[in-house]
């Protein structure tokens, strides 16, 4: 019989169960990483640590004073906790809802080809930019506290944007399903200890926005001149005119043969409807 006498509708279910557990303590711990959040719950697996060890040895005082702060924790992670909470949360929104945001090969081009002009000149001039391209996730909440525009995304526009003491060149300019939505717009920072600490706020912005949305943002410093790109978390420094090019084609231009494979199966469909 071997391992299968143990395979029984119960123990499925506890094996579930346990893997279950485990995958949720996965996520969090991947998605505290990086930040103040995971000294803190090391902390807590301290205290619980020490409750246990002073439960066995017999320590009556250690163990009654561990079980207070256990009994008020829940409270106080609530508390310290939120920024993360309310983070996890959108998150888990996010995956939740479906949206779609597709812009076709030729506006892609038009958008790259803006980009391309405006981090060309900037980078050379060492002007600093701050520039979000947003993805599938809304933006509506950052674009709220923006200047608008609703203007077609020209590297000439915004080169002028973040062209220093000017009234729009502070803050983030957001580019919402192909046009430049609202200019001076305000990110959340990160709080990430993995940040370079050379790294200014712009960078802490792009960063931030990437952990709390899909979006892409650009990063021109203006120390250096250097091009970074954020995504999902990820920073991407250093990046060369090839490089950021190569980068945008993957993310926004549909590969030929996959854009000829959905045109074929819709003049299939409307075949069939006429």
């Amino acid at each position: 019989m071997g391992i299968w006498a143990y395979m029984t509708s119960s123990n499925l279910v506890h094996l579930l169960d346990v893997l279950i557990i485990w995958f949720l303590l996965y996520k969090v711990i991947t998605f505290v990483e990086g930040t103040r959040a995971l000294q803190i719950l090391f902390g807590v697996g301290a205290i619980i640590l020490i409750k246990v060890v002073a439960w066995y040895t017999g320590l009556v005082v250690v163990s009654w004073l561990m079980d207070q702060l256990i009994t008020w924790a829940p409270i106080a992670l609530v508390v310290i906790f939120q920024q993360e909470i309310r983070r996890g949360l959108e998150n888990l929104g996010r995956r939740l809802t479906v949206r779609r945001h597709h812009i076709d090969n030729e506006q892609a081009r038009e958008l790259i080809k803006g980009l391309d002009m405006a981090l060309e000149y900037m980078s050379k001039r060492r002007i600093g930019a701050l520039i979000t391209i947003n993805g599938k996730d809304t933006l509506e909440e950052y674009i709220k506290t923006g200047i608008t525009l609703d203007a077609k995304v020209t590297g000439q526009l915004l080169i002028n944007i973040f062209i220093p003491n000017t009234p729009l060149h502070d803050g983030a300019v957001i580019i919402n399903n192909d046009r430049v939505a609202v200019a001076a717009a305000y990110l959340p920072l990160s709080e990430s200890t993995r940040i370079p600490k050379e790294l200014g706020t712009r960078h802490r912005a792009a960063v931030g926005i990437s952990e709390a949305t899909d979006a892409v943002t650009v990063v021109v410093s203006e120390e250096t001149g250097e091009i970074s790109i954020t995504q999902r978390g990820d920073l991407l420094r250093n990046m060369d005119r090839d490089s950021y090019l190569n980068f945008f084609e993957k993310q926004w231009i549909e590969p030929v043969g996959k854009k000829s494979k959905k045109s074929l199966l819709g003049q299939l469909f409307r075949g069939k409807k006429s």
